[in-house]
């Protein structure tokens, strides 16, 4: 199963445009408005990714890059993994997103692009369709997969809804757990948009912020899963998913070596004993995003779209 969960190909889309956008800030309240020139924005996100992928590709981690376009203007496209996912079937699956901006993000460039690296689409699932009737999935977003276990975990938002993921779990032959997830501010529950942006799994661990799930059944439910896959819990605060210590990915080289991807704002937050007990099972690389952070709202692991397609001629 531990195969299954972790990939060392990864898709990342260099950034033409970025910037803060309106749609998404309506709900990711992780995001910081700046009124810096956005030429010199734009100049300190590219880079932030350039030096990430840098220090991917040095690790042995194949990166896919591809380039934005800068027409039509696209502030969020550095995060492709809300848009797409792929699995070992074949598979490669459109999801219906949220904000009409980002829906531009969404390129015919990318089956071609994953071809030519080598990989094989057997077939293209296209779930766009719901956002006809305002229901959106939004990938690895929305969508914790336990591939190995073929279970996924989905935080309940505006951007997650039940009958796609339902939809989803169906087509895909997973068992869902469902849960909501909210931080308090001003005496309010304010919804998490992401369930990645306070949860993580992978091979051996799962990172998740357990204070964040109020209702007492769910969070029983949710660490019931999560011990019945043998992981080891690793328990994060409110303060540290803030700085986007649940937004981490697990990732290897072809070597075979483990390494857990996060920002360095996400490192800088974790008490040492939780770095030890990641670092037992897997090396840590730890990438500057400040820009990207905040006015994305995003952190290192929504700059990573997996890869887990068959090769070519295999």
């Amino acid at each position: 199963m531990e195969s299954l969960q972790t990939t060392s190909s990864v898709f990342m889309v260099r950034p033409a445009a970025f910037g803060y956008n309106v749609e998404t800030a309506r709900d990711n309240l992780y995001q910081i408005r700046d009124d810096r020139p956005s030429s010199l924005i734009q100049k300190l996100a590219l880079n932030e990714f350039n030096q990430f992928v840098q220090l991917l590709r040095a690790k042995g981690i194949q990166v896919i890059v591809v380039e934005d376009t800068p027409k039509p203007v696209k502030p969020d496209a550095v995060f492709p993994n809300n848009w797409f996912s792929t699995h070992a079937d074949g598979r490669l699956i459109l999801y219906p997103i949220c904000s009409p901006i980002r829906r531009k993000e969404r390129r015919k460039y990318l089956v071609s692009t994953l071809y030519d690296q080598g990989f094989k689409v057997e077939e293209i699932v296209d779930l766009t369709f719901f956002e006809e009737d305002k229901q959106f999935l939004e990938s690895t977003g929305s969508l914790v997969m336990d591939r190995g276990r073929k279970h996924v975990y989905a935080c309940l938002s505006q951007r997650t809804h039940p009958v796609p993921l339902a939809y989803f779990c169906r087509l895909m032959g997973f068992e869902e757990t469902c849960f909501t997830a909210t931080y308090q501010k001003d005496g309010n529950a304010i919804p998490i948009y992401h369930t990645n942006v306070m949860m993580h799994l992978g091979t051996k661990l799962a990172v998740i912020c357990l204070d964040c799930l109020g209702k007492k059944v769910e969070r029983r439910e949710v660490q019931k899963k999560l011990e019945e896959s043998g992981r080891k819990i690793i328990p994060i605060s409110v303060h540290q998913h803030f700085a986007f210590a649940g937004n981490m990915l697990e990732l290897k080289n072809e070597n075979g070596q483990h390494f857990t991807v996060m920002s360095q704002s996400a490192l800088d937050s974790l008490k040492a004993g939780q770095r030890q007990v990641i670092e037992k099972y897997t090396e840590i690389i730890a990438t500057e995003l400040p820009t990207i952070e905040k006015l994305g709202g995003g952190s290192a692991r929504c700059m990573l779209a997996e890869i887990f397609l068959p090769k070519r001629g295999i």
